[in-house]
């Protein structure tokens, strides 16, 4: 006999968000933030939630696959949601980069690269593919969101890992490693200005209704953060060819994109009082909480970084300071999240 809780599971697993690896991309760069400013206690705790909601996220996405494919196609499709797969990228390399970070073992962080950068390949050309063959123009126009941003993020997500890991490897592999950290930074650079031009276009031509303006769209901050810090991890590696050739524009973009990334913030900020506050759209728990999450990390975490590689003490402080608005948001939304799953649990137990 099949029990009550059955439907339920697989109910949830059928409509499971495919950006809901952001939850790991979250709790795994402040992790990463909490390490680098010496609260390794904090930190390790975090590391465990990462880690943890990595393989839950992991099997139930791979279950989601196998009992049910259509859906899986329809997202991979779906210009609204269909870039929200590039979470998984972005959640493995900064889950990857973390565990680097402790100075373990890089044999792991080492599969885990291998993985995410099979994963963005495929779906760098799976996903645009199916966008483009299923809808047309103004279609595409008017399903692009913030979420477009997290292919960018992805692609700098496998620099900053392969940044990370390149000192610690003999020649052959260092080599390898700064051509692909570069090669996915300078991917990742030009993704975020064709899409931005992209949102821009949609934002004059057909406008964006409030109740579209929602957490994906801090992925532009983001998006604009991990650059900094993926340019900041390529300044810090070994004078290899690759290296010496980009070291200096890489390093002056790093603080160009900080500049914008702080902009930005205000900005965001300014549109959900906005929509919240003028144009009442409710304000409730939903797993595209976790994109607004990851971008207050990674300016932090980002902010951290330049400070060292470019010896701007001032960029690092704020990064430190902000690292801790980052965590409290951090917490709000996991215990949001779990009040929320806790509460749908109970609506739908069978009366007795």
């Amino acid at each position: 006999m099949e029990s009550p809780a059955e439907p339920r599971v697989a109910v949830a697993v059928q409509n499971l968000p495919p950006g809901y690896f952001a939850l790991v991309m979250a709790t795994g760069i402040i992790s990463l933030g909490l390490h680098l400013e010496g609260v390794d206690v904090l930190s390790m705790v975090l590391l465990v939630i990462a880690v943890v909601a990595f393989v839950i996220l992991l099997v139930l996405t791979l279950w989601r696959g196998i009992r049910y494919p259509r859906r899986v196609v329809d997202d991979f499709s779906a210009a609204h949601n269909g870039f929200a797969f590039f979470t998984f990228v972005a959640g493995t390399n900064v889950l990857g980069s973390r565990i680097a970070a402790g100075g373990g073992t890089v044999i792991l962080p080492l599969v885990l690269l291998g993985v995410s950068f099979a994963a963005w390949i495929v779906l760098g050309y799976v996903i645009p593919g199916l966008v483009i063959g299923r809808h047309q123009g103004a279609d595409i126009l008017s399903g692009l969101n913030g979420t477009w941003f997290i292919w960018s993020v992805a692609s700098q997500s496998i620099a900053v890992l392969a940044a990370s890991l390149e000192p610690k490897m003999p020649e052959g592999i260092s080599d390898a490693l700064s051509i692909i950290a570069v090669l996915s930074w300078g991917i990742g650079l030009i993704l975020y200005g064709v899409i931005g031009c992209a949102v821009v276009i949609r934002l004059l031509t057909r406008g964006i209704p409030a109740a579209e303006l929602g957490p994906p769209y801090w992925v532009t901050m983001g998006a604009a953060a991990i650059t900094v810090l993926a340019g900041s991890r390529i300044v810090e590696m070994s004078d290899t060819a690759m290296v010496s050739v980009v070291r200096a524009p890489v390093a002056a973009a790093a603080v160009v994109f900080w500049a914008f990334a702080t902009w930005l913030i205000p900005a965001l900020f300014g549109i959900g009082v906005w929509r919240h506050a003028i144009k009442k759209v409710p304000l409730r728990y939903e797993a595209a909480l976790w994109s607004m999450v990851f971008p207050l990390g990674m300016y932090a975490v980002g902010g951290i970084y330049l400070g060292d590689a470019d010896d701007l003490p001032i960029v690092g402080w704020i990064g430190g300071r902000f690292l801790w608005v980052a965590l409290a948001v951090w917490a709000v939304v996991l215990v949001w999240m779990l009040v929320t799953l806790v509460s749908s649990a109970r609506k739908t137990q069978p009366a007795r």
